[in-house]
């Protein structure tokens, strides 16, 4: 019988997805978005949708989304930062109550906290999946769009949870946007591989909770970054910054 990391790498070998090296300079015209990195998501014993014990890919998720959110305002770089946010009588199925608003769970991590004293950071509360279309206001504008014509973005990076969930749904919806000249003058869409993560819910776990899904890690991260690839993002395995 084929082994789960056998099974890992011949997807990989059969849909493979080619990942670039980013630099970025004082000429990028770039932002960086962040999506949900939250304790409900990311800190161990969080809520229903948080991991049970340290998870090395969340882990170095945080990291590395931490690190270019410190590069970028060192820089003074526009940064949006998505914060998955829920009323506790709104349900978003299929998934648990999680990250309710008012509650720890939909909090920045501790590694991402002094985010909110930065000026050169706008914080989105979001209650849907996709926070494209969480930025949404009654009146019709678009929090995120503002945010891109405003600062004259050409280039986002987009680091978060879930790779192949709220980061590939966002991406999807920003792709569509911009070949649809919403999003002026944002160019390229930007995925970076080691800045995302997933939930990690094996199939002989998955198979003792009702209406639960399987969902293995490292191939549900691997099919999120081919997705977004494929509706035309770019996928980078590293981001430097010039000096």
């Amino acid at each position: 019988m084929a082994t789960d990391e056998t099974i890992l790498n011949h997807l990989k070998k059969e849909i493979p997805v080619d990942e670039e090296s980013l630099l970025l300079n004082h000429d990028s015209s770039v932002g960086l978005v962040i999506v949900d990195v939250v304790n409900g998501f990311c800190t161990v014993g969080s809520g229903n949708m948080a991991p049970t014990k340290p998870n090395e890919q969340i882990s170095k998720m945080v990291e590395e989304s931490a690190r270019l959110a410190r590069e970028f305002c060192d820089r003074k770089w526009p940064v949006f930062a998505f914060l998955d946010s829920h009323l506790p009588d709104v349900p978003e199925i299929p998934y648990p109550p999680h990250c309710i608003i008012g509650t720890q769970e939909a909090e920045l991590v501790p590694a991402l906290q002094w985010l909110e004293s930065e000026s050169c950071v706008t914080l989105r509360r979001k209650d849907c999946i996709d926070g494209f279309v969480g930025s949404m206001e009654k009146e019709g504008s678009n929090v995120f769009v503002d945010w891109v014509k405003e600062k004259q973005i050409k280039s986002i990076v987009v680091v978060g949870i879930c790779t192949d969930i709220c980061v590939f749904d966002f991406v999807a919806t920003v792709l569509s946007a911009r070949n649809h000249s919403v999003l002026p003058p944002l160019e390229d869409v930007i995925v970076y591989s080691r800045g995302c993560a997933t939930f990690d819910l094996p199939l002989h776990v998955a198979k003792d909770i009702k209406g639960a899904q399987a969902h293995p890690q490292e191939l549900m991260h691997h099919v999120g970054l081919y997705m977004a690839k494929g509706r035309g993002a770019k996928v980078v395995s590293e981001v430097s910054f010039d000096p």
